[in-house]
């Protein structure tokens, strides 16, 4: 009775540490090819992350059966809202690193992950339009992630449908994103800081721009001036954001720490591109360095979520 009760409150943003764990697979995929070695490694942990996916996913869709009224809840929660797309963008993250493991298995994945988030991005943003609920305070860097998983349609999705899917889905999140970016901005300099419980989502800011770079490197074939904006913008609010350590070292955990795994791994993954595209050791070091620091955090995180789980400090009501 009491795991009944526990599933009751199973969050939706559970799904953020496949999107976490995806980017870290991908990441290493691509250490894998520097280092010219098989991908061993990261296929077993892909292994792992997809069935890790599998059992998330049928929690949820449990509690979708039997708590309904506690899923309604949370889509109607203004800040959790924005991590309902955390389920599509999984299935797109898990289909850039199946793309040269499995080649149909990934497709399959791409098309569902695909159209999911269409569906998710305009439900959400008809919310946001329609919706008198929303306050200033609500604005957090959670409301990214659906403009984040448009930008990453493109990644693969150049080779498995018309380039003209991709650049429609690119163009929307990037439109968002900086919409999003210059409310978020005048939320955080002009009204109350964000709660220790949302701050580790500042990561999230990341994101955007580091797979947009990305994309836009998939969607052209090269490099330009507009895919560096892109780049050095990300690796700037990197910058910004490590040198807050302090302030992140205070914070407790919570399953929002999780938001630091992605966006970390989005700017490792830009990096080596952008060693790939300019062929310069700088990006090279930046990779590796960045890297080690992804599996430090990665470790981190998983040791103290299970550490969490045992202790019952997920699923809770709150």
């Amino acid at each position: 009775m009491k795991k009944e009760c526990r599933l009751k409150y199973f969050p939706i943003s559970f799904f953020s540490i496949i999107m976490g764990l995806s980017g870290l697979i991908i990441a290493t995929q691509k250490m894998e090819n520097l280092l010219k070695t098989t991908h061993f490694f990261s296929s077993y942990l892909l292994y792992i992350t997809i069935v890790l996916f599998s059992i998330i996913f049928l929690i949820y869709f449990i509690k979708i059966i039997y708590w309904r009224k506690n899923v309604v809840a949370e889509f109607n929660n203004p800040i959790k809202l924005a991590f309902f797309p955390t389920f599509s963008i999984s299935f797109l993250l898990l289909s850039i690193a199946l793309s040269d493991i499995n080649f149909i298995i990934s497709k399959y994945f791409w098309f569902f992950g695909t159209v999911a988030h269409l569906i998710f991005t305009i439900k959400i943003i008809s919310i946001w339009i329609q919706s008198n609920k929303f306050k200033i305070t609500h604005m957090n860097p959670a409301w990214f992630i659906p403009a984040v998983g448009n930008i990453l349609v493109p990644v693969v999705g150049v080779r498995y449908f018309t380039p003209e899917v991709s650049w429609f889905f690119f163009s929307i999140g990037l439109i968002f994103w900086l919409i999003l970016l210059i409310i978020f901005f005048n939320r955080i300099i002009f009204h109350n800081p964000l709660p220790d419980k949302l701050l580790p989502t500042l990561f999230i800011l990341i994101a955007p721009p580091s797979v947009g770079f990305i994309s836009l490197i998939k969607l052209t074939g090269e490099i330009n001036n507009f895919s560096k904006t892109l780049y050095y913008f990300a690796l700037f609010l990197t910058l910004l954001l490590f040198s807050q350590f302090k302030m992140f070292f205070k914070v407790r955990y919570y399953l929002s720490w999780w938001a630091y795994l992605f966006p970390i791994a989005s700017i490792t993954i830009a990096s080596v591109l952008m060693f790939h595209q300019t062929h310069l050791l700088f990006f090279r070091n930046m990779f590796i360095g960045l890297f080690i620091v992804l599996w430090i955090i990665a470790t981190i995180l998983f040791t103290r979520t299970i550490y969490a789980i045992n202790q019952k400090e997920i699923c809770v009501e709150e």
